[in-house]
C-alpha cells in the first residue's frame, strides 16, 4: 500500500471501483488521528440505511462529521498536525450543493484555494462521472460538467492523485 504523505491526496474513481477503502487503508496504514467528513444526504430510506452500514464498517477508529453543504469551513475547522481529514465524497457535495442552488463555481473555487493552506493530511474521495455516455437531461449534464471542472481543479491543487478501478490503486501525480 502507498503511504499517505502530508498535504493533499485525491483518490477519483467509479461506482464501487474500491476508492473509499483505499482512501481509509491509507488514513489507517498512517496512524495518524482520522477524521472522516461524510458529505452523503439521506435522501432516502436505501441511503439512510447506506449511511448508518458505512459507519458500522468504519468502526471506532474513525471521528465522524456529517457536512453536506459546508465542507471547507468543516474541513478547516478539524484539519491539523498529526490529523487525518478523509472527505467523501465531492460528487455527493457536488449533488448536495446543486439540490441546493448554492453557487458551484464560488464554492469551488473557495475549496481548491484553502486546500494547499491546510495543515495535516487531507484526502479527498470522487466519483468519475465523466467516463460514459452523455447524459440525456440537463441537469445530469450540468452534474457531470461541474464534476469534470471541480475534478481538474482539485487535482491541481493535490500533492497526489490516484485513480481507483477494480479495487487497483493507479497513480497518476506525485
Amino acid at each position: 500500500m502507498p503511504q499517505l504523505n502530508s498535504g493533499v491526496t485525491f483518490i477519483l474513481g467509479g461506482a464501487r471501483s474500491g476508492k473509499s477503502s483505499f482512501a481509509e487503508g491509507l488514513i489507517k496504514a498512517s496512524g495518524l488521528d482520522a477524521i472522516y467528513v461524510a458529505t452523503g444526504r439521506a435522501w432516502d430510506e436505501e441511503m439512510s440505511i447506506r449511511i448508518d452500514l458505512h459507519k458500522k464498517q468504519r468502526g471506532p477508529l474513525w471521528r465522524t462529521i456529517e457536512e453536506p453543504l459546508d465542507l471547507l469551513d468543516t474541513v478547516q475547522g478539524v484539519a491539523g498536525e498529526g490529523k487525518a481529514v478523509l472527505v467523501d465524497c465531492l460528487t455527493l457535495w457536488l449533488t448536495n450543493l446543486m439540490m441546493d442552488e448554492r453557487n458551484i463555481t464560488a464554492e469551488t473555487r473557495q475549496l481548491v484555494e484553502a486546500l494547499p493552506k491546510l495543515p495535516g493530511s487531507i484526502v479527498l474521495v470522487s466519483n468519475e462521472v465523466g467516463l460514459g455516455i452523455v447524459p440525456e437531461n440537463r441537469m445530469a449534464r450540468d452534474f457531470r460538467d461541474h464534476a469534470g471542472r471541480l475534478h481538474q481543479a482539485v487535482a491541481q491543487a493535490a500533492a497526489t492523485v490516484y485513480f481507483v478501478a477494480a479495487g487497483l490503486p493507479l497513480t497518476m501525480k506525485g
